[in-house]
């Protein structure tokens, strides 16, 4: 991907809502408004999610095992806990992944979109 698309794609993605989740397994959703050249994103509206670990939900292993101090979110029944920030500044360096939300009503917006804008070409047309 050249400069120009990239330029193109992050400028398609202005006012998307985000997923994005860090190094720590924590998870941002808001809409994203900027970057940089380090990879930070600026989130408006957001909210953070933390989900439980082992520790904290009592699922203790063996203290032998070094895995066990690790904060690995756990397969448990219990929901993440979240928060609104607001404007938040998630650093580049902790990001491990990054997700467009997408719901079926914005792809069908985006449908009945071109559809409308195709409509005026064949009403010419037929004049």
């Amino acid at each position: 991907m050249d400069k120009a698309q990239a330029e193109d794609y992050l400028h398609s993605l202005l006012n998307k809502t985000l997923r994005i989740t860090t190094d720590d397994t924590r998870m941002f959703m808001g809409r994203f408004r900027c970057t940089d050249s380090d990879r930070n994103i600026i989130l408006s509206q957001a909210f953070e999610y933390r989900f439980p670990t082992s520790s904290s939900t009592g699922n203790t292993t063996s203290s032998s095992s070094p895995s066990s101090s690790t904060s690995e979110p756990t397969e448990a029944t219990e929901e993440p806990t979240s928060r609104y920030l607001g404007q938040v500044v998630v650093p580049g360096a902790h990001i491990s992944k990054i997700e467009l939300e997408e719901f079926a009503s914005q792809v069908k917006k985006d449908t009945q979109r071109q559809v409308v804008a195709v409509r005026p070409k064949e009403v010419q047309e037929g004049v």
